[in-house]
């Protein structure tokens, strides 16, 4: 069946059609906006990347991603047992064990898809510590609408209208003063604007 146009994805040179499919979905990880955890203690939620991962190995992708003090912090550390979608856990917290099951299997290719945008601002930060630490000696596809999120990539594709926009690195980008460069005005205007709004929810709430 034609689709009219000829689209080619490749890995590393190679056309994923080639590809042998499960050994390629094998290298890859994936972190989603929004974190799926289940019933189970802490080391079986981050074992479900790697089956037969070891302790030393959940620890070690724990602390990859930014999780692992906070883990030893609760009641049992690392068997302590969380409720159904990670119930009474944060938004930032539930997301770093996420990222801590997609790394553990030491994956080739990381894929973020909105990993940060439903985290509070402090949330966002330690996240996006853990994403940048996490992205090291691998190749990650991150889809993102947050700009500061992306802010690092060697390269950022701008789509407007499914169609690419505008291509480059962050500092290309901001030069070309197009697209890229209006949205990031826009989100640094906004993030301005609500922290004067909460400097003056504090100040009245102490007078």
């Amino acid at each position: 069946m034609s689709t009219g146009f000829d689209t080619q994805i490749k890995v590393e040179g190679t056309d994923i059609r080639q590809l042998d499919l499960k050994a390629f979905r094998a290298q890859m990880g994936c972190v989603q906006q929004e974190p799926i955890l289940f019933e189970g203690t802490v080391s079986e939620n981050i074992r479900l990347g790697k089956m037969d991962a070891t302790q030393e190995e959940i620890e070690e992708a724990a602390k990859a991603a930014n999780a692992h003090d906070f883990i030893l912090q609760l009641p049992n550390g690392y068997e302590t047992k969380l409720a159904e979608r990670g119930g009474g856990m944060s938004g930032g917290q539930k997301q770093r064990i996420a990222i801590a099951r997609a790394l553990i299997s030491k994956p080739k290719l990381l894929l973020l898809d909105e990993a940060t945008s439903a985290l509070d601002t402090r949330s966002e930060r330690i996240v996006q510590e853990a994403l940048e630490r996490a992205s090291t000696g691998r190749t990650c596809v991150v889809v993102a609408h947050r700009l500061s999120t992306i802010r690092n990539a060697d390269l950022i594709l701008v789509l407007k209208n499914g169609v690419i926009w505008e291509s480059g690195n962050h500092d290309e980008l901001v030069a070309k003063n197009g697209l890229y460069a209006t949205m990031l005005s826009n989100q640094n205007n906004l993030k301005y604007i609500f922290a004067n709004i909460y400097r003056s929810k504090h100040r009245y709430a102490g007078n």
